[in-house]
């Protein structure tokens, strides 16, 4: 049976070229790079490369990068990082975020809020965003920190996050953007559009490279108080070995993200054309999307009124239990999900689509189905032949 995979939100496949990359670092240069010796420097040498690919992708200091094991500690770590030093000195401090976020800031700010950290929770418009005059609306004089995701990980759609923090700016807050479901989809910026963004997490799953690496920017000047204790590493910012061949991996995912980006932007300048990745895998979203509301009735698209990113679709058919529709599909061979890959066992309704104004039903009719750079024109052909068959046989069945 032919496999289609259209799951890459919830997990990008490692490509042969990261692969290839780390694979030295498993057994032959497997020094500690804290260590003073050969070996040691060796991957220490590698570890500092790695930390420049991504720099260079944020366009950032190489200082300001932190590497961790994924998206979720990078969350915790900049909320934690920042708000714990107030609870610590019993000073009042306030966090905004959204009701739209990825777990791993909602119940680092639950947790927060807990102990004694006052949360106020945005709600997105019908569109799946936050408007920059309801966020100011909410700030206070004791607002510490602002955590407003980039790329929602469910819906694709991306948030005004560049008019979000020059806000917080200007009320002199701190702002922080978990950017895992924009890497190496968006161009990220840090002296450009982002220049106002004090953190934001990368996961290097959702961008080509292994399982349990990430990033956390921190801007010059911040101060972030550990989550681990132990060694100095990361400039004492987040204790414990580094994981090398991870983080070999992520920098060399970096490095291919940014090509692609240039070579995006060398197209449109009129320069030798060279192929543009996210121009690609938006033409194939666009082409399932718009087959799949032609051949299917009453489907919709979840956020289809925003911005999105270019790999991700969030449709809906009314009268159909999703749940029983991925399950149809696996057996077909396509990979699918609710949305976030964390919740994919959970019963309830997406929250994300429950912020934005859907019912449960029709939340729980919603289908995230997300691309990745190695989705073919043959796939989704096939999937635009699987899945209207499915949603007729289910409609047909109850």
């Amino acid at each position: 049976m032919q496999r289609i995979y259209l799951d890459a939100n919830a997990t990008t496949p490692v490509l042969p070229e990261v692969v290839d990359a780390m694979r030295p670092f498993w057994s032959e240069s497997f020094g500690n790079p804290s260590s003073a010796h050969h070996s040691g420097q060796r991957t220490r040498s590698a570890v500092e490369h790695a930390r420049a690919s991504v720099a260079k992708l944020l366009n950032c200091t190489a200082k300001e990068i932190v590497f961790t094991s994924g998206g979720t500690e990078s969350d915790n770590l900049a909320l934690s990082g920042v708000l714990q030093p107030f609870l610590d000195n019993h000073e009042p401090a306030h966090l905004i975020t959204t009701q739209i976020e990825h777990h791993a800031v909602l119940y680092a700010a639950q947790s927060l809020e807990r102990r004694g950290i006052e949360v106020t929770y945005l709600a997105p418009t019908p569109a799946g965003v936050i408007d920059p005059a309801a966020f100011e609306a909410v700030v206070k004089p004791h607002t510490k920190l602002v955590s407003i995701m980039l790329a929602n990980n469910e819906t694709g759609a991306i948030q005004p996050v560049g008019k979000l923090a020059r806000i917080a700016k200007e009320h002199g807050i701190l702002f922080h953007t978990d950017a895992v479901q924009a890497a190496a989809k968006l161009p990220l910026d840090l002296s450009g559009e982002f220049k106002n963004v004090d953190l934001l997490s990368l996961s290097g799953h959702k961008m080509y490279a292994p399982q349990g690496t990430g990033v956390l920017f921190v801007r010059k000047g911040v101060q972030l108080a550990p989550l681990f204790h132990g060694g100095p590493h990361e400039r004492q910012r987040r204790a414990g070995t580094e994981n090398v061949p991870g983080i070999v991996a992520l920098g060399r995912a970096a490095e291919l993200a940014l090509s692609s980006q240039l070579s995006a932007l060398s197209s449109k300048l009129d320069a030798t054309p060279l192929s543009s990745t996210a121009a690609q895998i938006s033409t194939l979203r666009d082409r399932l999307e718009i087959n799949l509301l032609a051949a299917i009735p009453g489907a919709h698209i979840n956020a289809v009124a925003s911005p999105r990113v270019a790999n991700t679709t969030n449709i809906r058919f009314d009268g159909i239990d999703a749940e029983s529709l991925l399950i149809a599909l696996d057996i077909q061979g396509i990979a699918a999900s609710f949305g976030a890959a964390c919740q994919s066992g959970a019963t309830e309704p997406s929250h994300v689509l429950l912020a934005m104004g859907l019912t449960p039903a029709k939340a729980r009719s919603s289908l995230r189905l997300s691309l990745s750079r190695l989705t073919t024109e043959d796939e989704i052909a096939r999937a635009l032949e699987i899945i209207p068959t499915l949603v007729h046989r289910l409609r047909s069945t109850k």
